[in-house]
């Protein structure tokens, strides 16, 4: 309960800074005093089992979650530093620099974590109080943050392959955020120049109504997701215009406020629209939606900003159709116009830990299925999982947990990413060795090429393949055609629990045989168009032999064509 309560007073002191510090110090609301109340209260003794004080700052697997919160204190504290740090009686700010000092004594988890004692000793710094430990900190983050960066402004979230929103609201953020308050040009420009390769293809991952994708974990904070777009205009680093900039983050704003993300207190409450269980991770309490704060992070543009004095212009997705490759994650994103959606197709991020084996309990829905929406989730754990492909050993079924990106690419309004993966299954460890799943998704308009090549399967197996995951009174459609290595369906299953869009959903699923080596190429599409041609007319020929897939596109004529070895694909 103290730690639930040291988290609502962190992350909207957060949003609370940005707003005063972006108006240069006016707070006609006088939030910066309660705030100041609340850290002399909250640092007077902490660690005491009272309603009051702060809990004391530990190893991650100890009582981490205030190492968490103590950035978003630090953070506060620096921007609003003129106006509340200066004003504080010295012993308050001497115990509020004792309990920050544990962000620098303590372990945090392997991830972006080491990026919060850095905030901290950023903000201790900028205030006078910096020494040997507080370099340490800051070194120590910077070094992690090196190695974890992957190429094309994409960090890793630790030294697994995690792609998903903390690249922005977290692994961007924090350092950039940290350069440009300190006017530290070099930094800036360091950091800036990945922020804004970051931003060319993340801007691409909006709907038309504003939506975020549904990836990865820690949704609750919604439009968070939109920090690093806000972050690039704030800073000038970003290879976007004002205008755009503002579509996008207005927009995501709008989105979450029109569809219930507010309680009838006002408050953000647990979920995506409304609440949502599944969504969840284990570690979300009452306060963890606040870190949608960092949104707001476009405050610190002044009231004269192009941010704010641009027309809105249109956001990518209501532009043209787009096909983008991310081979630096592993990922492809694919947009239509027509019904403003986006997907995204995962060929690179598992959130899979070094040290953890393949193990089916820890199979996460917001990592291991093959592709995500803007306007679809995934279903709910224990029911049929949606964009999932799946062996079946003596009616064992596998689950995707640590991914092997083979490549990815893109052309002239298509693209494609390869992935392989060793299937787990809940029941117990693989029976077959050497079993292995090669997976192509090529995304051309609407359409969803989906190549599939089991390896080593024993005789008897069987594999499925499910599509996106609507629900009843979806605009959607969700559709799957088998072209080759299909005898099932497609027939739709039912997902009682539904997802963050609909309360229950339907799944397509296709069935078909497996044994040794097979192949298995089917036609997806998620689209909300007008009548669209129905998927059957949408390929004129399919041809399947050991190297590879041949597949004729009705139309135009077109071919794409998949290799397994080496792992190539091209359109001719």
């Amino acid at each position: 309960m103290r730690s639930d309560g040291l988290e609502g007073y962190a992350r909207t002191f957060l949003a609370a800074a940005f707003r005063v510090a972006g108006a240069d110090g006016d707070d006609p609301h006088g939030w910066l005093e309660r705030y100041a109340r609340g850290l002399a209260s909250g640092t007077c003794t902490p660690g005491r089992d009272d309603t009051e004080s702060w809990p004391l700052i530990l190893d991650h697997d100890v009582q981490g979650q205030p190492m968490v919160e103590s950035a978003s204190v630090a953070l506060g504290l620096r921007l609003t530093a003129p106006w509340l740090w200066k004003n504080l009686d010295p012993g308050v700010q001497d115990r509020a620099e004792q309990w920050l000092r544990g962000a620098l004594r303590r372990s945090p988890a392997p991830n972006n974590w080491y990026l919060f004692p850095f905030t901290v000793a950023g903000f201790l710094e900028s205030v006078g109080r910096g020494d040997a430990e507080t370099a340490a900190a800051r070194q120590r983050a910077v070094d992690l943050l090196e190695g974890w960066y992957r190429g094309g402004g994409w960090y890793t979230d630790g030294d697994h392959q995690a792609f998903d929103h903390y690249n922005g609201w977290a692994l961007h953020l924090y350092p950039m955020l940290d350069a440009h308050l300190a006017g530290d040009g070099e930094r800036s420009a360091h950091y800036g120049a990945r922020l804004s390769e970051y931003l060319e293809g993340f801007s691409l991952m909006f709907g038309a109504d504003g939506a975020p994708l549904h990836f990865g974990r820690s949704l609750v904070y919604r439009f968070a997701a939109a920090t690093a777009v806000a972050l690039g205009a704030v800073t000038g680093h970003t290879p976007l215009t004002a205008g755009t900039s503002r579509r996008l983050t207005s927009g995501t704003l709008r989105y979450f406020l029109d569809r219930g993300a507010l309680t009838g207190d006002g408050l953000l409450g647990l979920g995506w629209h409304g609440p949502h269980e599944a969504t969840l991770q284990a570690y979300s309490g009452p306060a963890s939606p606040y870190w949608a704060s960092k949104a707001f992070v476009s405050l610190l543009a002044p009231a004269g900003h192009p941010l704010w004095t641009a027309r809105e212009e249109p956001g990518p997705v209501e532009e043209a159709d787009r096909v983008l490759a991310l081979p630096a994650p592993g990922l492809l994103v694919q947009s239509t116009r027509a019904d403003g959606t986006v997907r995204l197709h995962n060929h690179g991020s598992d959130d899979v830990r070094h040290h953890e084996g393949e193990s089916a309990d820890g199979n996460d829905p917001h990592y291991g299925r093959l592709a995500y929406s803007t306007r679809t989730g995934p279903t709910a754990p224990g029911n049929v999982a949606d964009n999932h492909f799946s062996v079946e050993v003596n009616g064992r079924a596998s689950v995707r947990r640590r991914i092997h990106p083979l490549g990815a690419g893109h052309g002239e309004g298509w693209g494609w990413a390869a992935s392989w993966h060793r299937p787990v299954f809940v029941a117990g460890p693989p029976m077959a060795p050497g079993l292995r799943v090669e997976s192509v998704t090529v995304a051309r308009g609407r359409y969803e090429l989906r190549v599939h090549r089991v390896v080593g399967a024993p005789d008897g197996a069987r594999v499925s393949l499910t599509g996106w995951a609507t629900g009843p009174d979806d605009t959607a459609v969700s559709a799957l055609h088998g072209l080759h290595g299909w005898d099932d369906g497609p027939e739709p299953l039912r997902a009682p629990q539904g997802t963050a869009w609909t309360r229950w959903a339907r799944v397509p699923r296709l069935g078909g045989r497996a044994g040794g080596t097979s192949v298995h190429v089917c036609l997806a599409t998620l689209t909300a168009e007008a009548e669209p041609t129905p998927l059957v007319d949408a390929v004129a020929a399919v041809a399947v032999d050991g190297d590879g897939v041949e597949v004729t596109w009705a139309g135009d004529g077109a071919r794409s064509v998949v290799r397994f070895r080496p792992m190539s694909v091209s359109l001719l």
